[in-house]
């Protein structure tokens, strides 16, 4: 997928772990895990803004676009 999710490194910035954010946020940690390891189809606008306020940072902060990376649309 062309959408990569970097919410590895912002945790590491952070000092954080992932239980500690799945708490805060809201979500499970398995949850938090799928995100993060870039399996997740879709993420909704509240979990995106809901990380950012944890994590005191901007969603493009978390989410990019990498061009050539494996698209499954097929």
């Amino acid at each position: 997928m062309p959408i990569v999710v970097d919410i590895d490194v912002m945790l590491a910035k952070r000092k954080m772990s992932v239980g500690e954010l799945a708490e805060r946020v809201g979500i499970t940690p398995a949850n938090l895990a799928v995100l993060k390891n870039g399996r997740a189809k879709a993420v909704r606008f509240t979990t995106l803004a809901a990380l950012c306020a944890v994590l005191e940072c901007q969603p493009g902060e978390l989410l990019r676009y990498e061009a050539g990376a494996a698209d499954d649309r097929e």
